[in-house]
C-alpha cells in the first residue's frame, strides 16, 4: 500500500531553511529553471494533481532570471510524489506529465530531450555528488544500449526554492526511448502479441506482478516477482499477461535446465547476451546496491528476446553502505548481483549466479571488461564526466547545500564512511572509491579472456605471454612476426608501444607500477589479440 506524503521542510533537522523559503524577484541562475505552481493544493502520491509549469533556460550561457519569459515550455502537468523510500526525504522527487488544457497527453521537448509527455524531477537528497545516476545513464549509453537522459536544473515549487534536481526522461516505450513496438489492447495473437513488453523485478504490488516459478540457485525457496511496467497491468489484457508470464516462464526453463547453454534450446535463445554483460558491468563498477534487486528492467521485442536495462536507480551505488557485507566493504570489494546473500526484501531472480555456469559467458563478460576498460571505464573517461557535473552545478551548489544543510552529516543511505563537509570532497570521495573498485574488479573480474580477442572465443591460442604474473619482465610469442605491441594502464592511457618484428619478444616493465595492464598485439598478417597482464613487484 502506497503512502501518502506531503511536501514538508524539516527545519528542525536540517537547518535554516527558512533562508529560501521564498524567491525574490531577482533570482537567476545558470541552470535551467523549473517553476511549479500548484495553487494551493498538495502533491502526493497517486493521483496526479493539476498544476502549471514554466520552465526557462537561455542556452547561450546568460543568467536565467525567475522573471524572465518561460521559453521551453508554459503550462499544464500532472504531477506526483514518486519513489518509495525516497518519497520520504525532505527533498521530495516527483513524476510528472506534460499535459494540454483539456487534460490529454503533450509530447513536447524539455531541454533538448527528445519529445515525451513523461518525465520525473529526481532529486539529490541521497546523492551528494549530484553526479550518481548521470554517470550510470552515460556509461551504459556508451556500451550502445539506451538510458534515460538527464539534464541538472533548479526547482522552484509554490515560489519557494526546492535545490537542484534532475530532470530525467521515465522508462517507458518510445521511439526515443526504450524503441520496441508499442503493443495495442488488440494485439492479442500472432507475431504482434510477442512485444513489447517492458517488466521490472521491483515490490510486487497485487494485481501488478506475478511470482516466478523457480526460485533463484543460490537461494532455494526465495520467491521472486516480476512487476508489469509499460504497458501497466491495468494497460495490458489477458492474454498479453500470459504471454508474457510463459515466455519468461520458457527463459527460466531453459536457464535452469541440463543443457542449459544449447544455442537453440537454452539461454542463448531467449536474450541478448551482450545486454545482459553490460548490464552486470555497470552495476558491478558501481557496486549498484539495487542493481540486481529492485528498480531492475527488462524489455522483450516483437519477435525477439528479453534484453536486460534501461539501468535506473543509481542513489545507492558508488559508495559503500552499511546495510550489508557485501556493500559495507572498504576496500572495493564484493560482488553487488550476490546480493540475495544479504537476504533483500526484494529477491533477485539470482539469474547471473546461472548465467556465470556457462564458462562462455563468463569469459565474454571478462573481455567485454578488459574491452571496456580503454575505453568506457577508463578513470578519465568516468571522471571526466564527474567533472563535467561539477563544472555545470559548481555556480549555484553552494545554495543548494544552504538549503538542504547536509554536508558533513550522514543522510539517506547509511554510509560507512566519513562524510565529507564540501562539495569538493563529496567529488573526491567519489573518484577514490571509482579508483578502488576498478582496481579489485580488475584483479577478480569473472571468466578468462581467451587472448584470441574479444568475440572470438577460442580454446587454440596462437599467443602466449609469459609469466603472468610478471614481476619486471615478460615475454610476447606468436605464431606470426609481429608488427605492433601497445600496453595500455587501466586508466586506458598507452604506457608503452615497443618496436616489434618478431615473433619472440621481451619486453621490460620494471618502470611500471603494480597493477593490470591490457596488451593489444597486432602481426604483420593482420590479425590482432588482446591479453591482459598483471604486473606485480
Amino acid at each position: 500500500m502506497k503512502k501518502k506524503y506531503a511536501l514538508l521542510v524539516l527545519i528542525s533537522l536540517f537547518g535554516p531553511a527558512s533562508i529560501w523559503a521564498q524567491v525574490s524577484s531577482n533570482f537567476n541562475s545558470t541552470l535551467p529553471l523549473v517553476i511549479i505552481n500548484t495553487n494551493g493544493q498538495q502533491i502526493v502520491d497517486e493521483p496526479k494533481i493539476t498544476a502549471n509549469l514554466k520552465i526557462i533556460f537561455k542556452e547561450n550561457g546568460q543568467p536565467n532570471y525567475i522573471t524572465d519569459e518561460a521559453n521551453v515550455y508554459n503550462g499544464q502537468i500532472g504531477i506526483e510524489v514518486r519513489g518509495r523510500s525516497s518519497a520520504s526525504y525532505p527533498q521530495t522527487p516527483y513524476l510528472f506529465e506534460t499535459r494540454n488544457e483539456d487534460g490529454s497527453s503533450n509530447n513536447v521537448s524539455l531541454l533538448g530531450l527528445p519529445e515525451e509527455n513523461d518525465w520525473c524531477l529526481l532529486s539529490f537528497y541521497n546523492d551528494k555528488s549530484l553526479a550518481r545516476n548521470t554517470l550510470a545513464f552515460e556509461t551504459f549509453r556508451q556500451m550502445g544500449h539506451y538510458a534515460p537522459r538527464t539534464r541538472h536544473c533548479e526547482v522552484i515549487l509554490n515560489n519557494e526554492y526546492r535545490g537542484i534536481y534532475l530532470l530525467t526522461e521515465r522508462i517507458k516505450q518510445d521511439k526515443n526511448r526504450v524503441d520496441i513496438a508499442k503493443l495495442r489492447p488488440e494485439d492479442n495473437e500472432g507475431e504482434e502479441l510477442t512485444g513489447g513488453y517492458i517488466f521490472k523485478v521491483d515490490y510486487p504490488d497485487e494485481g501488478e506482478s506475478w511470482a516466478s516459478a523457480y526460485s533463484p540457485l543460490d537461494h532455494p525457496g526465495f520467491k521472486v516477482y516480476f512487476v508489469y511496467h509499460d504497458p501497466s497491468a491495468k494497460d495490458l489484457s489477458s492474454q498479453q499477461k500470459t504471454y508474457l508470464k510463459n515466455y519468461v516462464f520458457s527463459f527460466e526453463a531453459a536457464l535452469y535446465s541440463g543443457n542449459f547453454t544449447n544455442q537453440q534450446s537454452g539461454y542463448p535463445a531467449f536474450l541478448n547476451q551482450k545486454s545482459f554483460i553490460d548490464y552486470f558491468l555497470i552495476s558491478e563498477v558501481s557496486r549498484n546496491n539495487d542493481g540486481f534487486k529492485k528498480s531492475r528492467y527488462f524489455y522483450k521485442e516483437k519477435n525477439g528476446g528479453i534484453s536486460a536495462g534501461p539501468v535506473w536507480d543509481f542513489d545507492w551505488a558508488w559508495k559503500n553502505i552499511n546495510e550489508c557485507f557485501i556493500f559495507k566493504q572498504t576496500d572495493g570489494s564484493g560482488w553487488a548481483y550476490q546480493v540475495n546473500d544479504c537476504n533483500p526484501w526484494v529477491k533477485s531472480p539470482g539469474w547471473m549466479i546461472r548465467l556465470f555456469q556457462d564458462a562462455n559467458f563468463a569469459n565474454q563478460t571478462n573481455c567485454s571488461y578488459l574491452e571496456y576498460r580503454t575505453t568506457v571505464l577508463t578513470e578519465s573517461n568516468l571522471f571526466a564526466a564527474i567533472d563535467s557535473i561539477q563544472n555545470l552545478v559548481n555556480p549555484v551548489i553552494d545554495r543548494h547545500f544552504d538549503k538542504w544543510q547536509i554536508l558533513g552529516i550522514n543522510v539517506g543511505a547509511p554510509e560507512v564512511d566519513a562524510q565529507p563537509t564540501t562539495y569538493d570532497g563529496e567529488i573526491q570521495k567519489l573518484k577514490d572509491w571509482i579508483s578502488l573498485r576498478l582496481t579489485w574488479l580488475d584483479e577478480n573480474m569473472i571468466g578468462n579472456c581467451p587472448p584470441t580477442g574479444f568475440e572470438d572465443l577460442l580454446t587454440d591460442t596462437k599467443l602466449k605471454v609469459y609469466p603472468n604474473p610478471a614481476t619486471t619482465i615478460a615475454t610476447i610469442e606468436t605464431e606470426s612476426p609481429m608488427a605492433r605491441i601497445v600496453v595500455y594502464d587501466s586508466k586506458g592511457s598507452i604506457v608503452q608501444a615497443p618496436e616489434v618484428s618478431s615473433q619472440l619478444e621481451t619486453l621490460d616493465f620494471s618502470r611500471l607500477s603494480s597493477g593490470l595492464y591490457l596488451l593489444k598485439i597486432s602481426l604483420i598478417n593482420g590479425e590482432q589479440f588482446h591479453e591482459k597482464l598483471m604486473i606485480k613487484h
